[in-house]
């Protein structure tokens, strides 16, 4: 399959890792932190950590849209659903994140809420449609790649004058994310999450273009290389962040170029606009409160917006304390420090985010086998 199987290829894994140990410093540690967890899931199941010189770290980034949604988010879409009577629709790795008072959205069906999964927004968009006497709630998650979608159906909904429908908005912005993640105490203050560069997303690139990254080249002195997710772009953009360190220069480059470019999808970039303004703050699982790094729907849409329709009161939810998801999405702890992973701590029993969607952490390194060694050691 053409783009599939060329960036696959073990031959030519292993003369990048052997260009890599050539132009790898033994003298220095290199972090790079891996934003997407599209990139984190490339690096489990190939095994690209495996073939990195040993002086070459990669550090997991909350790039994972159902791992970075608190809790007190689902416990909105739960009350929806339980409280409300609304028939709400979601994707599929949402409806496992653990919630309040041991619930999910799973566990809110099975006590009678009407909680459908959907694999787009176009797809509640017609349930609305079929359902006119019900009120029908899209639960909109994810970062810059799904919000022109929600934006669509939003926009669709509005010309139909399709007054059963409307969205919790929950969309989250990658730069506001890395900002938040450069300005953090164990960044710039203690120094206990090293990070000499990113390897920049995919998915959310092909949306924004490159230059958005520009920033934090310039102003923090961190190389960005965005980079697909396939295990050769992983390893070649980890070799372009090297050669950056190495020559001391601190750029945005694009490995992705067969998809990505500096100015990105204009027009969804425009569609969300039209749509969406700022949230002044938005809580993200692990980092707190992060400034400017979410949406909400505009005024001229007010009507579609599930938190004024329903007179919906956010209220934070502490994470269960045994669980370590909100250090692993900001870098400063690995799947593998986490007491309870692999143990109690499964993706048939999740008790954290990370180890729901396919993309987070703690799932990637469960499912590809990146824990026999505890996993021996806990047996003992």
């Amino acid at each position: 399959m053409k783009y599939i199987d060329e960036f696959r290829d073990g031959g030519v894994a292993q003369k990048i890792a052997e260009r890599l140990q050539q132009e790898v410093r033994p003298n220095r540690s290199y972090s790079f932190m891996e934003f997407c967890g599209g990139h984190t899931h490339a690096i489990s199941r190939y095994g690209v950590s495996e073939l990195l010189p040993a002086n070459v770290r990669m550090v997991h980034g909350p790039g994972c849209p159902v791992c970075v949604l608190p809790i007190g988010r689902i416990d909105l879409a739960i009350k929806l659903a339980l409280e409300h009577g609304a028939i709400v629709c979601t994707y599929g790795d949402t409806m496992r994140v653990p919630a309040s008072d041991g619930l999910s959205l799973v566990r809110a069906k099975a006590r009678g809420g009407d909680i459908r999964m959907v694999y787009s927004a176009a797809d509640a968009l017609q349930i609305a449609r079929q359902n006119p006497q019900r009120e029908v709630v899209f639960f909109a998650i994810g970062f810059e790649t799904t919000t022109p979608p929600t934006a669509l159906a939003i926009r669709d909904a509005h010309k139909e004058g399709l007054a059963n429908f409307s969205v919790l908005c929950c969309h989250v912005l990658t730069p506001s994310a890395i900002t938040h993640i450069l300005e953090s105490p164990e960044v710039r203050q203690f120094g206990t999450v090293p990070i000499d560069g990113f390897v920049g997303p995919a998915h959310v690139s092909i949306v924004i273009g490159s230059g958005p990254y520009e920033h934090f080249a310039q102003e923090y002195r961190k190389p960005v290389v965005i980079a697909g997710f396939e295990p050769l772009d992983v390893m070649q953009a980890v070799l372009m962040l090297v050669r950056q360190v190495n020559e001391g220069r601190a750029e945005v480059e694009n490995e992705f170029t067969r998809a990505v470019n500096r100015d990105g999808n204009l027009s969804a970039q425009a569609l969300v606009s039209d749509i969406f303004e700022l949230r002044p703050s938005f809580e993200w699982r692990g980092l707190g409160e992060v400034p400017y790094s979410a949406l909400k729907i505009r005024p001229g849409f007010a009507a579609f917006d599930a938190e004024r329709r329903f007179k919906l009161g956010y209220q934070p939810v502490a994470d269960n304390k045994a669980c370590e998801c909100g250090a692993i999405l900001r870098g400063v702890k690995k799947p593998t420090d986490c007491k309870i992973f692999g143990t109690v701590c499964t993706p048939e029993n999740p008790v954290g985010s990370c180890m729901v969607s396919s993309e987070g952490a703690c799932a990637a390194h469960y499912s590809y086998g990146r824990f026999k060694d505890i996993a021996i050691v806990a047996a003992a």
